[in-house]
């Protein structure tokens, strides 16, 4: 008899709910910086103020992701014996930090905050989350991290 997954600890029905949410923020945040690119070759206020908003959204999203990522990551050793773990987990820490920073700087500098910290800022983000996103793909496909099998 083999071993089971890893398995999720925070779920509804059997179903994990870390990967439910955290396509919002993802989407949120690439859309910040898609929005800040726009803002950045138009001058049109209304693109960084998406951008605030947005921010907003996603670290509202990232937070409730976040949550039910560390309950399955404290949930299982197995999932803590994974260097992709650790990686998914930190690099979205630090995502979190960035945006959280950026999202304060637009707040109180409004479109000034945008060029070129706040972009250069939403670039970074985006480039980390495509690490984080891949290392966190890496535990479901090649970890088998909340795989259900099949019953034999």
């Amino acid at each position: 008899m083999s071993t089971p997954n890893p398995r999720t600890t925070a779920q509804i029905a059997g179903h994990p709910i870390h990967p439910m949410l955290i396509p919002f923020p993802i989407a949120f945040l690439v859309a910040t910086f898609v929005c800040d690119l726009v803002f950045w070759r138009t001058g049109n206020s209304a693109w960084s103020t998406a951008s605030l908003y947005l921010l907003g959204a996603a670290l509202v999203m990232a937070a409730l992701a976040a949550l039910a990522g560390l309950t399955d990551f404290l949930g299982d050793a197995r999932i803590r014996d994974l260097s992709a773990g650790w990686h998914h987990m930190i690099g979205n820490v630090i995502v979190v930090l960035l945006s959280l920073w950026n999202w304060y700087r637009r707040y109180e500098a409004g479109d000034a905050a945008v060029l070129p910290t706040g972009l250069l800022i939403s670039f970074l983000v985006v480039l980390i989350l495509v690490y984080t996103g891949w290392r966190g793909w890496e535990m479901v496909y090649r970890h088998r991290v909340a795989v259900a099998d099949e019953a034999a």
